[in-house]
């Protein structure tokens, strides 16, 4: 089985291992032992409770509990841009018109913003290749949506995720060529480390502050605004499902597209509820009413220092659910104690 837990300092030679496998595009997660060790150190803390809320890093691993290898990974930081600039370009949009000889024009421009500093930030979802099968990648991502629900007041009210950008199979990133090149005289992949590590300066200092019009770039750059890595359009999907959308910011690097919602208004945080672990009788399925069996159930936990989260095929009926034995012992949980719960797929009618 895999259940999805917070993470612990004995999971570092793992989580690099992971971050070998990511590639290119993704600055929260890179093969830098250094690096890895600090975020690791801040994660820890941050479940422990030991620094302030807008300064922690919760990260999450997908564990495979039949041979504890380690199958995925996910983070949830508390604020962006605190400490270090965080920028994003915002997409508008100018009009020139003219009387005298009867022109009117609209045109996309990018605005070099700091917008979306304080947000609370999704972010490091990675699924190694071996487990993306099934409801694995579902239950990675999702696992972030229960966990704000059970702990909404570690959260900033504004929720975003950065998705990584569109690249050719070569690696090529057309909107870093047409546009970011011109500026920094160095390789995408350079860029990328650098700002991964923290160093962001540079942005500032090489970029123009004035609204950069996106009919002046590159046919290939302007088609990949907003547009993701292929392989990066389900992890899309998923979070538009929870309550993300596209507002019009993008990464300055590779123009993904940033999504963001109202923490208040994700469907963690109107249809998760709490029940009460209760004893399960021989032969018992607890199913809610009207539930599609073929749906699991996304089940959590209680505790933040403790997190963890499967899929189960028991629903909670009246407050109540007949946990079996075996996932109780895997969400480190036992009769009376209350656990989070919510449908891994959004029902077409929530108030069926």
């Amino acid at each position: 089985m895999l259940v999805v837990r917070a993470i612990t300092a004995n999971d570092l030679d793992a989580l690099y291992v992971m971050a070998t496998q990511v590639g290119s595009g993704m600055t929260t997660l890179k093969p830098d032992m250094k690096m890895m060790s600090d975020r690791l150190a801040v994660a820890v803390a941050s479940f422990a409770e030991t620094i302030a809320p807008e300064k922690r890093d919760y990260m999450f691993v997908m564990e495979d509990t039949d041979n504890g290898r380690i199958a995925g990974v996910c983070a949830i930081k508390g604020a962006v841009g605190l400490t270090e600039p965080f920028y994003n370009y915002r997409i508008g949009t100018l009009v020139h018109s003219s009387r005298e000889i009867d022109v009117f024009t609209r045109m996309e421009t990018l605005y070099l913003s700091n917008d979306l500093t304080g947000s609370t930030e999704l972010c490091s979802l990675f699924l190694h290749p071996d487990y993306r099968t099934g409801n694995n990648g579902k239950l990675l991502s999702k696992c972030r949506f229960l966990f704000i629900a059970q702990f909404p007041h570690l959260f900033t009210e504004k929720l975003i995720a950065e998705m990584r950008g569109y690249q050719e199979e070569s690696g090529r990133s057309p909107f870093y060529e047409g546009l970011g090149r011109h500026f920094f005289k160095m390789e995408f992949d350079h860029v990328d480390a650098l700002t991964a590590v923290g160093k962001k300066s540079f942005i500032a200092e090489l970029m123009p502050r004035q609204p950069m019009y996106v009919d002046y770039l590159p046919q290939d750059a302007q088609d990949v605004i907003g547009k993701v890595h292929t392989s990066t359009a389900p992890a899309r999907r998923l979070l538009e499902q929870e309550g993300l959308y596209f507002e019009g910011y993008v990464d300055i690097f590779d123009a993904g597209p940033v999504l963001q919602a109202r923490v208040s208004e994700l469907r963690a945080m109107r249809e998760s509820m709490l029940a009460e672990i209760g004893p399960v009788m021989a032969g018992e399925i607890a199913c809610a009413p009207h539930a599609d069996a073929s749906d699991p159930v996304l089940i959590s936990n209680t505790n933040l220092s403790d997190f963890r989260m499967i899929l189960s095929q028991t629903a909670p009926v009246n407050g109540a659910i007949a946990l079996p034995e075996d996932e109780q012992q895997i969400l480190h949980c036992q009769p009376g104690d209350s656990v989070r719960t919510l449908t891994l797929n959004p029902r077409k009618n929530p108030h069926v």
